[in-house]
């Protein structure tokens, strides 16, 4: 009985240490968690500056080549 007893006790005083030590750590995984999260606003603000200078460099591309066809028209008038 008393075995059990004793057991049971150090069972408990495991247990205890290992609570303390996950409590412990709590502050420092909220940190790592607020990281994470200004990490993943700044990963959303470069996402939607990327998808504008996407738009920007389509517009461009769309008015090189009407450039493109104008030079060739113009060309084409003038009988090269």
């Amino acid at each position: 009985m008393w075995v059990w007893i004793v057991v049971g006790a150090i069972a408990l005083i495991v247990l205890v240490s290992v609570a303390m030590r996950l409590l412990g750590r709590v502050p420092e995984l909220r940190r790592a968690a607020m990281k994470l999260q200004r990490r993943q606003e700044e990963a959303l603000t470069l996402q939607a500056a990327a998808e504008q200078l996407q738009q920007t460099v389509l517009g461009l591309q769309q008015r090189a080549e009407r450039s493109q066809d104008s030079i060739t028209q113009i060309k084409a008038n003038l009988g090269r």
